[in-house]
């Protein structure tokens, strides 16, 4: 059973008088425990398929399924609650609240499921700082940490919720070539770890070196399909215009 599915999306946007297709016919099944890379370059639709997967964006066409459930056509309170329970978000530019420390950034999300009470908030949030090796900074102001302390808080947040998956956007994209380092393999050591999907889109090929499956996007399209084979890069090229992969965890 597939953790995501998505069957023949395409999303279009209205960009002036003209209208932009970001995706066009994607169909993609993701298993659970994978660490992938979904790359190409900008404007490909790499994001708006990482948004897709994520619920943040629906597809103006196509089918979109969560552990074999059909979410399409859910409102947007009912897709925010699923995010809130199954998926963390890793972006680029941080996000954290420049008003809460690192453990209140943490929490943050946690704050948002009535069934979490506070002392398994604090449990949570001592257990995955510690994880990402900030425990020691629980009380420091965003502003006062590094730009890779801040993203290994964002990734404490992220799992704080104990998500299904994790989508990260371009998550070393601004951070200098030895963090970025580090922090692909905490998210590797952790994907092993604990068994958490990351999905990735990037430009980064650290990331997609690092990576146990690739999908290149180029123009809206599945261009190429990659699996790790021995530590070697095994290239399938699409044959159909609704590709599919099925992303079995090595």
């Amino acid at each position: 059973m597939s953790l995501v599915r998505v069957e023949g999306v395409t999303k279009r946007y209205r960009l002036g008088e003209q209208t932009v297709t970001a995706l066009d016919d994607i169909t993609l099944s993701f298993e659970e425990g994978v660490f992938l890379a979904i790359a190409g370059p900008s404007g490909s639709g790499k994001t708006t398929l990482l948004n897709i997967i994520g619920c943040i964006d629906t597809p103006t066409q196509g089918r979109v399924f969560i552990d074999d459930k059909e979410v399409t056509g859910r409102s947007p309170d009912e897709l925010a609650d699923l995010r809130a329970r199954t998926t963390g978000f890793i972006f680029q530019t941080f996000n954290l609240f420049p008003v809460l420390t690192a453990a209140e950034n943490v929490e943050y999300p946690l704050l948002q499921l009535p069934e979490v009470g506070r002392e398994e908030r604090r449990k949570r949030v001592a257990k995955f700082l510690s994880v990402v090796g900030l425990e020691k900074y629980a009380d420091h102001m965003p502003n006062q940490l590094s730009g890779g302390q801040r993203q290994r808080v964002a990734i404490a947040r992220a799992l704080a919720i104990k998500p299904r998956i994790v989508l990260a956007d371009e998550p070393t994209a601004n951070l200098d070539s030895k963090t970025g380092s580090s922090i692909l393999a905490l998210m590797k050591d952790i994907n092993r770890h604990y068994g958490t999907t990351f999905i990735f889109s990037t430009h980064d090929r650290r990331v997609m070196a690092m990576a146990d499956r690739l999908i290149r996007i180029e123009d809206g399209h599945v261009a190429m399909l990659g699996m790790k084979v021995n530590n070697q890069w095994k290239a399938v090229k699409p044959q159909a215009r609704t590709p599919s992969v099925a992303a079995e965890a090595q």
